[in-house]
């Protein structure tokens, strides 16, 4: 039996999330995953990931290309640092690996997937919550034609949940939930109902302590006729509070698809409902609290290592992510404007 080449990993980054990458590219060695090196500007924290996860640290992302052999390029840092990052790593036909948000500007986002196709390097984008289980069993049933043709929806994002005591820096962000939570839920409208003609958006700050928004409400027309909304907020009062999951109504002409907390589906159709329960599986790295998330984040690094290993786009490739993004900027365009707004468009 002949053995794959491992592919060889490196990851920019060692950060409260990427803990997680971190623990994703651990458990994918048994798939030919090798990771090689990290590296981060704080000595400590790449020296602690290093010896946790048996690898080569360094503070200095030119030295770490210099002299690790490396295939692809997990970036798993603040947005506002990964285009110079990427561009680093794809000028040397590196593969890399984005974290969401692309970048803090479509812009931006247009030429690190210029740079990639004129290094011919293979981009994605590490956007998870399509991929955790819960998620992909929603799309499953839609796929069916179980429920007929999708014609409205609401995903809501809600939360109270105090984000700022991992990730700080989110408090001081110019742009905020739209471009850190809402991100997700718009990609999840694209994934289940396609693309979008036109949006409208409404945005609130709640809490005085943050600079940019902390709540959005956007409605979306998709290009078949639906209409969905889109909500996200870190300011909910709410408890139990469900958070990091996201919930669901979603109906279509012959039924209906209820995600509702912890994971458990209603499905309408034909005049009849039942439930499905989606369990996530406790790895040892999982957290009760953050299991959805890992194990998509666990999902999408498996995902993305087998598109590269095949040589094809990945489903959340840089020019996916595009459209994804366009969304975020028609929302702050929408919000400032108090008019509706058509996203731009990318084709593959």
């Amino acid at each position: 039996m002949q053995h794959q080449k491992a592919i060889r990993v490196g990851l920019i980054g060692c950060g409260f999330y990427a803990q997680n990458h971190l623990h994703a590219w651990d458990y994918l060695k048994p798939r030919g995953v090798e990771l090689v090196g990290v590296c981060d500007l704080d000595e400590d924290k790449a020296q602690l990931a290093a010896k946790e996860f048996g690898t080569n640290f360094y503070t200095n992302i030119d030295k770490m290309l210099a002299l690790e052999d490396l295939d692809l390029i997990d970036i798993v840092t603040q947005a506002e640092h990964h285009k110079d990052l990427a561009f680093a790593v794809l000028e040397k036909g590196i593969s890399a690996i984005v974290q969401k948000p692309f970048a803090p500007t479509l812009p931006e986002c247009i030429e690190i997937v210029d740079k990639a196709k004129s290094s011919e390097a293979w981009l994605a984008v590490h956007e998870n919550f399509r991929f955790s289980r819960v998620m992909r069993c929603v799309k499953e049933i839609i796929t069916s034609g179980e429920i007929g043709d999708l014609n409205w929806g609401r995903l809501t994002f809600r939360t109270g949940f105090d984000i700022y005591k991992n990730q700080p820096y989110l408090a001081n962000e110019k742009r905020f939930s739209i471009l850190d939570s809402g991100i997700h839920i718009l990609d999840l409208a694209r994934f289940f109902f396609g693309e979008v003609e036109r949006l409208h958006c409404e945005t609130q700050k709640r809490n005085p302590r943050v600079v940019g928004e902390d709540t959005a409400t956007i409605m979306l027309r998709h290009d078949t006729g639906a209409v969905t909304v889109v909500e996200t907020t870190y300011q909910a009062k709410r408890l139990p509070d469900y958070f990091p999951q996201t919930l669901l109504e979603i109906e279509g002409t012959s039924g209906s698809i209820l995600l509702k907390p912890d994971q458990v589906i209603t499905v309408t159709a034909n005049n009849k409902s039942y439930d499905r329960v989606i369990e996530t599986p406790m790895l040892p790295w999982f957290s009760k609290e953050w299991c959805v998330s890992q194990e998509a984040v666990l999902n999408t690094n498996s995902h993305l290592i087998d598109c590269y290993r095949q040589g094809v786009d990945a489903e959340i490739s840089g020019r996916d992510n595009l459209n994804t993004f366009a969304l975020v900027e028609a929302a702050y365009d929408a919000a400032s404007s108090n008019g509706s707004v058509q996203p731009l468009r990318f084709s593959g």
